[in-house]
């Protein structure tokens, strides 16, 4: 037991990494891997089953417990974003320093094209059994198990006014979490009900392309689909809409900010501001003058 002690040790002290931000990044890749790897895993054992180990309600339950995973792993080092777009809405609010934001993108995306590529060698077989060939398109198709895809009723435009609504709503329900000025939720719970809010989106907004609302865990799956053998076609099918996940949910980033700022983050904290300030002025009253002099000229 000494031995192995001294040994782990001597292992910790190679390994250790110093650099904050490329630690948190590192977790963000991890959380982020987590994250796609459990959520994809249960959509490829829905495919490639042909229903009979799994459902809709399944791969929604599946991400969002995989979501409150990934923040459990990550989260007390990075602060379990696990997604670009909640990087941008912190950066946004001023939360988080803006040198964060590409960092933290590539490393998400970096966790999501591993994730992916766990599930690929893990079904690997099955893939091959399913349709003989890798096919990104039509009754066969396998790319939409790691990637999002658009329903064949969905449009471009809609496809995008879908990201971005969806994105709007997990950044509002986020910043209400993560809000310490409205009912903040008990510390230790964050990862279960941001869990809860992805599930909710699933089963509310999935229909449509599957609800990536998350630039990283959609960019890096199809990258990695486009190595592994699904090609070039990963990107340009439907018009090009790999560009609909990864633009779209910024705009929806805005919007969730900015609705939830205006709604209710501004008038909590104007109400705290208040308050803080009334205090302040009570305190200086029940100073006797000279001391209260001193207090304002500081």
């Amino acid at each position: 037991m000494g031995k192995q002690k001294i040994f782990m040790d001597k292992l910790a002290q190679t390994f250790q990494i110093r650099n904050l931000l490329l630690r948190q990044a590192m977790a963000e890749c991890l959380g982020t891997l987590i994250l796609v790897m459990f959520g994809c895993g249960a959509v490829a054992q829905l495919v490639l089953s042909g229903g009979s180990h799994g459902m809709f309600l399944t791969v929604n339950f599946a991400f969002g417990f995989a979501a409150t995973l990934g923040i459990l792993v990550c989260g007390q080092v990075s602060g379990g974003h696990l997604n670009p777009a909640v990087t941008f809405a912190l950066c946004l609010l001023g939360r988080e320093r803006w040198r964060k934001f590409p960092v933290y993108f590539v490393f998400q995306t970096l966790g999501a094209f591993l994730g992916s590529g766990i599930i690929f060698g893990l079904y690997y077989d099955a893939l091959l059994n399913y349709a003989g060939e890798l096919i990104v398109t039509g009754p066969n198709a396998t790319a939409g198990i790691f990637a999002t895809y658009p329903g064949k009723h969905l449009t471009l435009v809609n496809g995008f006014f879908d990201q971005t609504i969806g994105t709007a709503a997990l950044i509002v329900c986020i910043l209400a979490i993560v809000d310490p000025h409205n009912n903040p939720i008990p510390q230790g719970l964050e990862a279960f009900t941001v869990g809860f809010v992805v599930l909710v989106i699933g089963l509310s907004m999935g229909f449509n392309s599957g609800y990536a609302v998350n630039p990283a865990r959609d960019l890096g799956p199809r990258l990695f689909t486009s190595l592994a053998g699904w090609g070039t076609e990963v990107f340009t099918a439907n018009k090009c809409w790999f560009l609909v996940p990864i633009f779209a949910p910024f705009l929806g980033a805005i919007i969730g900010v900015v609705v939830y700022q205006l709604m209710v983050g501004f008038h909590q904290e104007g109400e705290v501001r208040d308050r803080k300030s009334q205090e302040e002025r009570v305190k200086l009253a029940n100073m006797n003058p000279k001391d209260a002099l001193k207090e304002e000229m500081l």
